[in-house]
């Protein structure tokens, strides 16, 4: 194929995928908004209120950029896993290997709609969250920059779980058993300086630290690790699940009947 097939191929399963997750956007935009609310309510106003600061900021202002984040995570990952096992479910992916299209353009696709959706709910999330605290930005290169990776990171994260799952169940363990624990741990409603040195050094083992504080410190400029270890880290973590993405559909693990 050529650059400009590429692109178009490219751009079909884009739209494809945004066209998706927009038409049920009930299903998929609504319950981000809905769900980040009540964290809002209940750990920012009625517990925030009574922890009072946390690393120099009100808690509502500490816990609002691991919130942010912990949506884009969930819903970069949940288009892709959900999309992608679709497609091999009802064995329309295989029209797109047999077809001249280059594998790493059906995974930028699926990836791409992924981080799109990742991104909007971002928009989404933050919006409501202004409703409850005020933001100012430390540094918006971080904050673009870290959202991208780790849309990118979490879509990846997602094909692979697509990849290996027999059933719409099996799309849901990881989530629930390996994504959500992740999460909760990783510094999303505290400071890793509260956690005895053991337990810190432990957390420094779950990739969200990075991703979390990462972030945490282009909105409010604190970080409990350091900065260029949190890029290279998410960074690393990125380039093996490409490059393990790539091996599955070379290989056509689980996808070829």
């Amino acid at each position: 194929m050529t650059l400009a097939e590429q692109y178009v191929a490219f751009m079909t399963i884009v739209r494809k995928e945004i066209k998706r997750y927009l038409r049920i956007w009930t299903q998929t935009l609504l319950p981000s908004a809905i769900t980040m609310s009540l964290y809002f309510v209940i750990f920012g106003t009625l517990i925030g209120s009574r922890i009072g600061e946390m690393g120099g900021f009100t808690y509502m202002q500490f816990v609002v950029p691991g919130l942010i984040m912990m949506a884009i995570v969930t819903n970069s990952y949940s288009n892709v896993v959900s999309s992608f096992f679709g497609s091999k479910f009802n064995n329309s992916v295989e029209e797109l290997l047999v077809s001249p299209t280059p594998n790493y353009v059906i995974l930028l696709g699926y990836v791409v709609g992924g981080i799109s959706r990742g991104i909007l709910v971002a928009v989404v999330v933050t919006v409501v969250s202004l409703f409850f605290t005020h933001l100012h930005i430390h540094s918006y290169f971080v904050v673009v920059v870290i959202v991208l990776m780790t849309s990118t990171l979490f879509a990846l994260a997602g094909f692979i779980n697509a990849v290996y799952a027999n059933n719409f169940d099996d799309i849901s363990i990881i989530p629930t058993f390996v994504l959500t624990p992740l999460i909760y741990l990783g510094g999303v409603f505290y400071s890793m300086d509260l956690l005895p040195d053991f337990w810190a050094g432990v957390s420094r083992l779950n990739p969200l630290v990075y991703v979390v504080n990462a972030f945490r410190y282009g909105v409010l400029g604190v970080s409990d690790v350091s900065l260029p270890l949190a890029f290279g880290m998410i960074g690393m973590f990125t380039v093996l699940a490409f490059a393990f993405s790539m091996h599955l559909l070379n290989s056509g693990t689980r996808l070829r009947q």
